[in-house]
C-alpha cells in the first residue's frame, strides 16, 4: 500500500506541471501566420479581431504575413511548429483546396492541423455587366446558351469564384469560360468597363459596382442569404438545391495542440466575434461574423474539401 501511494504521488507530481502550464497558457506573445498580403481580406479580418483576442488572452498577437504558393508557405511553417499554441494559422477557403491541387507539399493538410474556430463567412456573388441580358439565374443561363457561353472573371485559379462558376456550368449544362485575375478588384474593373460578361467574387468586392449601377447582381453562392447582399437570391433557391460555396476565415493550430489550449483559443475567438463593436466593423468590411467552434469548423473544412473533390471528379476541372 505504501509503495502504491508513493507511485501515485509521483505520478501526480509528474502530471502537475503540464496541467498547470495548460491553465496558465499563454505566458508569452502568440504568433499568427497569415498566408496573404497585408491589406487583403484575411489580413483585414484578423486585424479587426486582434484587440479583443489580445484582451482575452492577456498576451500580444504577433501577425506575420507570409503570402505565396497558394497559402502553403505559411501553412508549412505552422505545420512544422511545436504544438504548444504559440504558432497559429489564420486561413480561408483555399486551405480546403490546396491539398487537392499541389503535388509538392511536404506536409499533410488533412492531418497536420487542429481546427480552432471559424470567425466570418464570406459569400461570393455572380454579377453581370450592364448590357448582359440577365436579371436572374434562369435568364443568365438562357443568355449563356444563346451566346454559346459566357466569360466570368474571378480572383484566380482554384478560388471559390472559379469553383462556383465550374459548378454552375456543370449543373446548368452551359459553357462558361474562366478568366482568372490576380484579385477580385481587377475582375470587377473589367465588368464595370463592359469588357467582361460577368464575375464571381466576394460580395465586399462587387457590391460597390451593384450600388453604383456598373453591374447587376444575379445570385449568391452561399447556401443561404447572408452578408451585405442578402437581398439577392442564392443559386440554391434559384433552381440548384444544395449549391453552397461559402468562403470563410478561421484559426487553426498544429495537430496535437493540447485540448485546454484549443479551448482557450476558441473562447478568445468567441469573445472577439461576439463583441458588438467588432461585429459592426466586420460587417462594414463585407464579412458576415459567425461563431463556429472547433468541431463544427473542422466539419466545414471536410465538407468543402469533399465538394471540391466531387467537382473535380464530375467535371474533370483542372485547378493548376
Amino acid at each position: 500500500m505504501a509503495s502504491r501511494r508513493s507511485l501515485l504521488a509521483g505520478a501526480a507530481l509528474l502530471s502537475a506541471p503540464r496541467s498547470a502550464s495548460a491553465q496558465a497558457w499563454p505566458t508569452r506573445p502568440v504568433r499568427i501566420m497569415v498566408p496573404y498580403s497585408p491589406g487583403g481580406q484575411a489580413d483585414t479580418v484578423i486585424r479587426l479581431l486582434q484587440p479583443k483576442i489580445t484582451e482575452f488572452l492577456g498576451q500580444p498577437l504577433v501577425l506575420e504575413n507570409r503570402p505565396g504558393a497558394g497559402g502553403s508557405i505559411a501553412a508549412g511553417i505552422v505545420a512544422g511548429a511545436p504544438a504548444d499554441g504559440y504558432t497559429l494559422l489564420f486561413d480561408s477557403f483555399p486551405f480546403a483546396v490546396q491539398p487537392l491541387i499541389q503535388r509538392s507539399i511536404t506536409f499533410n493538410y488533412e492531418t497536420a492541423f487542429a481546427p480552432v474556430g471559424q470567425v466570418v463567412a464570406l459569400p461570393y456573388v455572380l454579377v453581370v455587366k450592364r448590357d448582359f441580358p440577365a436579371n436572374d439565374v434562369p435568364s443568365f443561363i438562357a443568355a449563356a446558351k444563346a451566346r454559346n457561353g459566357a466569360a466570368y472573371g474571378t480572383p484566380g485559379i482554384a478560388s471559390l469564384g472559379h469553383l462556383a462558376g465550374a459548378l454552375l456550368a456543370a449543373r446548368a449544362g452551359i459553357s462558361m469560360e474562366h478568366v482568372p485575375y490576380r484579385g477580385g478588384t481587377d475582375a470587377a474593373r473589367d465588368v464595370a468597363a463592359g469588357n467582361l460578361d460577368s464575375a464571381i467574387a466576394t460580395a465586399s468586392t462587387l457590391r460597390p459596382l451593384i450600388l453604383e449601377g456598373h453591374a447587376r447582381g444575379i445570385a449568391l453562392t452561399s447556401g443561404e442569404r447572408r452578408g451585405t447582399l442578402s437581398d439577392l437570391p442564392t443559386f440554391a433557391e434559384s433552381g440548384f438545391p444544395g449549391f453552397d460555396l461559402t468562403s470563410w476565415n478561421g484559426l487553426l493550430a498544429p495537430a496535437a495542440t493540447p485540448a485546454p489550449v484549443i479551448a482557450r483559443l476558441e473562447a478568445a475567438l468567441r469573445h472577439a466575434t461576439t463583441d458588438e463593436a467588432t461585429r459592426q466593423r466586420l460587417i462594414a468590411s463585407g464579412n458576415d461574423p459567425v461563431t463556429e467552434p472547433a468541431a463544427a469548423f473542422g466539419e466545414r473544412i471536410r465538407r468543402d474539401r469533399e465538394i471540391v473533390r466531387q467537382l473535380i471528379r464530375d467535371t474533370g476541372l483542372r485547378l493548376e
